[in-house]
């Protein structure tokens, strides 16, 4: 379904429900959009279930930016998509990373150890990326470890803290208020304007997060200072 957005936007849906299926389809259009490039035609914005594409105005008419997004739309039924990588991220669940683990395991019913169990045994998918560069929307969380978001957001949440909002997971990439419930943090930055690629997940990407003690944390920490940390991904490393 297309439909104007603003006046210089347009939003392609594509359901209403958040599925591997509907997630592959919005991969393959913006697979397209990449590949098939229009003048006038500046950004787009994928999420669970939509690509927002932003357009400029003075060089196109929503009617033009709507037509060539429907022959688009053609193209990308027949879309072959590549895997994502799978990336291994550290996290260390310690309690002074983890000021609302306590919590979730008495809303849960089960110990804070189930909770990280179960938080670590999933693969998931990242959906998409958004609120800051790099902080990842990910999907496939165990539903019986999910809470709602805090009722009072904190002012401000450290870069690396790994939180729990709904049946969802994420990882804060820059430090920022928020109201996801915290039980972990990573060393590993999401996001580094200094990388050559500063976001380094993409749309698609897998992730499953490896528990770490207080003393890797803090060596992993220690060798991304030097340069030195190689994050693994599945087939191979980098950064």
């Amino acid at each position: 379904m297309i439909k104007p957005l603003g006046d210089a936007g347009v939003r392609v849906s594509f359901g209403t429900e958040i599925s591997e299926e509907v997630h592959r389809q919005v991969r393959a259009f913006t697979s397209v959009l990449e590949r098939e490039p229009v003048e006038g035609i500046i950004e787009w914005v994928p999420s669970y279930t939509a690509v927002t594409v932003f357009y400029e105005p003075w060089s196109l008419s929503y009617k033009q930016a709507a037509e060539h997004l429907e022959r688009l739309l053609h193209l990308a039924e027949e879309e072959t998509i590549p895997e994502g990588r799978t990336w291994h991220l550290p996290v260390c669940y310690s309690s002074e990373f983890a000021p609302d683990l306590e919590d979730i395991a008495e809303s849960a019913g089960i110990s804070p150890n189930e909770i990280v169990s179960r938080h670590v045994k999933a693969l998931y998918t990242v959906y998409m990326l958004g609120f800051t560069p790099g902080f990842p929307y990910l999907g496939g969380m165990d539903p019986e470890i999910a809470v709602p978001r805090l009722t009072s957001p904190r002012s401000s949440v450290p870069a690396g803290s790994v939180g729990i909002a709904g049946e969802q997971t994420g990882v804060y990439s820059l430090t920022t208020p928020g109201g996801w419930r915290i039980i972990g943090r990573t060393p590993v930055p999401l996001y580094d304007p200094e990388r050559e690629e500063p976001v380094f997940l993409r749309a698609g990407d897998k992730i499953r997060f490896k528990a770490v003690t207080k003393k890797e944390y803090e060596q992993i920490e220690a060798e991304i200072s030097k340069g030195t940390y190689e994050l693994t991904v599945e087939g191979g490393r980098s950064l």
